[in-house]
């Protein structure tokens, strides 16, 4: 009997995608799988799966079979000389062509949809970082922006990355203080002072969030300023070792 409905089960989904065909996620096209990508898309969209920086999960040359137990973590030119308050850190995706495309899509597009690919993508991202009773906090969106946009893109990706790797989500830990502008353009000190005490912790999460590794998501990372500053907040309040994962992360070169 089981097998029979799985039979027709199948049946029925082969039937939907004769008529619904799966589309592919960044530009629309008939591809053969929900939540793929066309060729065109593919051959565009830059995935980390080879080496990177450990700290900020920017790629690096090589062909990511390094062992850090002997080797050490990698660590680029950049990150050897910048403190951060995280202690690693990775991205799914370089922040150019598709990955671009699919972040602003999610970011100011209301494509909802593409959320459970997108946010598959970052939680294999995290994969490495990823300990045991471990939290998963998103960096926070300002009341007015969240009101516009009626959803925190980092928070939607942070619930499917604390699902896949069954741990705890607090979406409100971190709350954004005031409304700074865009981070697109400016210097990376610009970049700095532009989210200097822009977040606060929410208070009654002070006792879960004390001693707790944590992992901080968020939809990408250019200078690691936003990042940094949500980080600050968490170490403050007294938090375990902090990990960051970002959906795509911004290269000079891009």
């Amino acid at each position: 009997m089981v097998a029979h409905n799985k039979g027709l089960l199948d049946l029925m989904k082969g039937g939907l995608r004769m008529i619904f065909p799966p589309h592919c996620l960044c530009c629309g096209e008939t591809v053969s799988e929900e939540g793929g990508l066309c060729p065109s898309c593919w051959n565009e969209a830059s995935f980390i799966s080879g080496s990177a920086c450990s700290r900020c999960g920017i790629p690096l040359p090589g062909d990511g079979v390094d062992d850090e137990e002997e080797s050490g973590p990698l660590v680029c030119d950049e990150c050897l000389h910048i403190s951060h308050p995280w202690v690693r850190g990775r991205a799914a995706m370089v922040y150019e062509g598709t990955g671009r495309k699919l972040t602003l899509m999610l970011k100011h597009g209301d494509r909802l949809d593409i959320v459970p690919t997108l946010g598959d993508w970052v939680a294999r991202a995290a994969a490495p970082l990823v300990r045991p009773d471990m939290l998963v906090i998103p960096v926070p969106v300002h009341i007015r922006r969240l009101l516009r946009r009626k959803y925190n893109q980092a928070a939607l990706l942070a619930d499917r990355v604390a699902r896949v790797h069954s741990l705890e989500h607090l979406p409100y830990a971190l709350r954004r203080l005031r409304h700074t502008p865009m981070q697109d353009h400016g210097s990376v000190r610009d970049r700095f002072a532009n989210v200097e005490d822009a977040f606060g912790l929410e208070r009654k999460y002070s006792s879960e969030i004390e001693g707790r590794a944590i992992l901080l998501v968020d939809d990408v990372m250019t200078s690691g300023a936003t990042l940094a500053t949500a980080a600050d907040v968490l170490r403050a309040a007294g938090s375990g070792p902090i990990s960051v994962v970002v959906l795509a992360r911004a290269v000079k070169d891009a």
